[in-house]
């Protein structure tokens, strides 16, 4: 059996032909037998483009194409790329300066998969090492590894070439996403700057209502300071007068005092007038002269008739108000003008002499009268010779009594 023979007899029976066929022309390199790490232009031309691609990103390529080729660079990437992978296939110049590039790039992943001796154990690290971020180190260190055999070989470019289909699928699908995410993002953008502008304008508003409270604020904290003001002084003035009039709480104190005791004095003074008037009332019929007989009413002796006056003007000081309806049509009814004065409650005393001067029987109610009023009346009847009836009680039938008894009077002197 042939080298190829045997390594058809080794590849997978579901594989397209055309695959077995390129495993067939990997199976003629024989596996190293030495530990030295294998160089770039000694791989399988198939091996070249998948590491290139993944290994090594654009913009680092095309430095480093850029360096050595001298303004010569393929302006296409996919060129570029083309490029690089057929100078790989032999050792040029950058060939050279690519090993160079990926040992440094992946050092660490070298030195990691350094201690694998077989090709099981390196394909164990490289399941382990070879998802994420880590897959273009992973490669680089399998693809160079002193012990990668054809088949780990074919098996890590085959896993490779069918993660850049779903790679560049995903791609399409980012790609599609991220579209509709600009568009998003432009209709969010918008809405972000109408809520900017409306915040803008809410906070304008705010601020112009701030600076108002802090003008009103401002004016109320001076009228607060002026109010202090004024309080200060008012304490000061207080505590000058104080220290000045040291007595000034006697005083005072003198002062209720002397107001408790000129009320207790007029009070007094009230008394001692009704008691005068009470003893005054029955002397004074013995006063005046016999055609004006002053007539109490009251008395025991009571006449029921109802004959005319001998006055045509009857004047009413004093009485309560409520009766004043009543003595009027008492007297007005026997043929007589009535007239009222309260006796100094409401209506002036001075006005009260002209008033006596107009009338010709005078009613004096000495219980609802002043004491002023009640010397003014007395005073007036006993200088002009009226008649002039004291009434007691201030009722309607103390005032018909008195009344019966002057129209009784007047008839027996006719």
């Amino acid at each position: 059996m042939t080298n190829d023979d045997a390594y058809d007899a080794d590849a997978p029976r579901s594989l397209p032909h055309a695959v077995r066929c390129c495993a067939s022309v990997v199976s003629l390199r024989p596996v190293p037998a030495g530990s030295q790490r294998r160089r770039l232009w000694q791989l399988d031309g198939h091996a070249h483009c998948p590491i290139v691609g993944v290994c090594l990103p654009v913009a680092a390529l095309r430095r480093l194409a850029e360096k050595l080729m001298a303004g010569l660079t393929p302006a296409n990437d996919y060129e570029l790329h083309c490029y690089t992978t057929q100078n790989c296939k032999s050792r040029t110049p950058l060939a050279d300066a690519v090993q160079r590039d990926l040992d440094r790039r992946y050092a660490s992943f070298l030195r990691r998969a350094a201690p694998c001796k077989t090709a099981d154990d390196l394909m164990e690290w490289w399941l382990a090492n070879s998802s994420g971020d880590e897959l273009p180190g992973a490669l680089w260190a399998v693809a160079t590894h002193a012990r990668c055999s054809p088949n780990l070989e074919r098996s890590v470019l085959a896993e490779v070439h069918m993660m850049q289909h779903q790679v560049g699928h995903a791609e399409r699908a980012d790609q599609a996403r991220i579209s509709a995410l600009q568009t998003q993002c432009a209709h969010v953008g918008e809405a972000l700057r109408e809520a900017q502008a409306r915040l803008a304008a809410q906070a304008e508003c705010h601020r112009t209502e701030r600076e108002s409270l802090q003008a009103q604020a401002t004016s109320l904290r001076l009228l607060l300071v002026s109010r202090d003001a004024s309080l200060s002084q008012l304490n000061e003035k207080a505590l000058q007068m104080r220290r000045t009039d040291s007595d000034l709480s006697n005083r005072l104190a003198l002062q209720r005092r002397l107001a408790d005791q000129d009320e207790r004095v007029l009070a007094l003074q009230r008394a001692l007038t009704q008691a005068k008037e009470a003893s005054r009332r029955w002397r004074a019929q013995d006063e005046l002269p016999p055609a004006t007989p002053a007539i109490t009413a009251g008395a025991d002796e009571a006449v029921d008739c109802d004959g005319p006056l001998p006055a045509q003007a009857v004047l009413c000081v004093g009485g309560r108000s409520a009766v004043v309806p009543i003595y009027r049509q008492l007297v007005e009814r026997r043929g007589a003008r009535f007239s009222h004065h309260d006796g100094g409650e409401k209506d002036n005393v001075q006005r009260l002499e002209a008033t006596l001067s107009a009338a010709d029987l005078v009613i004096c109610q000495t219980g609802c009268i002043s004491h002023d009023a009640y010397w003014r009346v007395k005073d007036h009847c006993k200088r002009t010779g009226k008649r002039c009836l004291f009434v007691d009680n201030p009722s309607a039938a103390s005032l018909r009594r008195a009344l019966d008894r002057v129209a009784s009077m007047a008839g027996e002197s006719s």
